[in-house]
């Protein structure tokens, strides 16, 4: 990208308008090209502005952020901008899920609610995430999957559990891929997806409701079973231990891993309790979490899939497990419930 990167800032409080703005505009290879007030206004500006990125308040009036998301691809921009949601936390988790799950690139917290300056507190989290947004890929938002049709015959697959990980992107994809599996899904589903503290419960709730399969937050002591989805708690890993039926046990160690939870933990209990029955799957995310998992699935004589580049947010677990080979399949996000299946047969 040449030049400054162009940022829309929506909000509909002046005093956050002016503090995003002002945060942003403190580094130069930001530019701030105009703000809007609400959602409705803020189509109008995407239109006529064309940012590379938008920061983007989700409690509006007239038109809210998620509603925003949702009524984008009719504009149908040349160029779809990315997302960055500037929320409260806990107050408005499920508006950041459900943003999330429709595009948003990523997510700040705002420190405070209130007109005061601790909102600069955002300051750095704000910019690092507006300049990854701008270099990540413009993929769409995927459309709602379809589920797919399963033979009766899986039950007897040699396969025992599916592991999932991801990151930035992470939820989009997750909906895409769960969203295509059936209730009689034979095997049970353990996800490691890197989120904040105070949101995995929302993001489950969410997947529960739009999915066919029952999908939870991990406690630990959670029975995986068949047509059951456990996401890992964010701040614990997730392993898995073996037994009739398998259970998921919840741990703050080890204290080295940058991410908690860790695809890296996740996949390597998995190896380690069942060895060459599992299906391992790494979808878009930065970074190189999952690729020591991958391995020692590998290793184990597992199966591996990861995401292709054509459809990952951002290309950075899938690729690191790639580029060390890996990778049994490659598949596009829209691919992989149905890589599944095949690898289940």
């Amino acid at each position: 990208m040449t030049g400054p990167i162009r940022v829309l800032v929506v909000d509909d409080s002046a005093f956050a308008r002016k503090v995003i703005r002002e945060v942003l505009q403190g580094d130069p290879r930001l530019e701030v090209v105009d703000i809007a007030r609400d959602g409705l206004d803020a189509l109008e500006k995407i239109a006529q502005l064309a940012p590379d990125v938008v920061t983007l308040d989700l409690a509006m009036p007239s038109l809210d952020g998620v509603g925003l998301l949702k009524a984008l691809p009719s504009l149908a921009l040349a160029k779809v901008p990315r997302f960055v949601v500037v929320s409260m936390a806990e107050d408005d988790s499920d508006l950041v899920v459900s943003a999330l799950q429709h595009g948003a690139f990523d997510f700040v917290h705002k420190p405070t609610a209130l007109a005061t300056d601790r909102l600069f507190d955002l300051r750095e989290e704000l910019r690092s995430k507006v300049l990854a947004a701008a270099d990540a890929a413009g993929v769409r938002a995927a459309p709602a999957p379809e589920p797919l049709a399963w033979p009766s015959n899986l039950a007897l697959t040699k396969r025992q559990i599916v592991v999932l990980g991801a990151s930035t992107g992470g939820p989009q994809a997750l909906t895409q891929v769960l969203g295509a599996l059936p209730a009689t899904f034979p095997v049970p589903i353990a996800i490691a997806l890197h989120m904040p503290v105070g949101y995995t419960e929302a993001l489950a709730r969410r997947l529960d409701q739009t999915c066919a399969l029952e999908v939870v937050e991990a406690h630990d002591g959670v029975e995986l079973r068949p047509g059951r989805a456990v996401v890992a708690r964010a701040g614990m890993h997730l392993r898995i231990q073996r037994g009739s039926p398998p259970v998921g046990r919840l741990d703050i160690r080890p204290f080295d891993k940058p991410h908690r939870p860790s695809v890296d933990v996740l996949f390597c209990s998995a190896a380690e309790a069942f060895g060459d029955r599992c299906i391992g799957v790494v979808l878009t995310g930065m970074g190189d979490d999952g690729l020591v998992g991958a391995r020692a699935l590998h290793e184990a004589g597992s199966v591996v899939l990861t995401e292709a580049q054509s459809s990952c947010v951002v290309y950075g677990m899938p690729r690191c497990v790639e580029v060390a080979g890996l990778s049994d399949r490659v598949l596009p996000l829209d691919g992989i419930a149905q890589g599944i299946r095949e690898t289940l047969g």
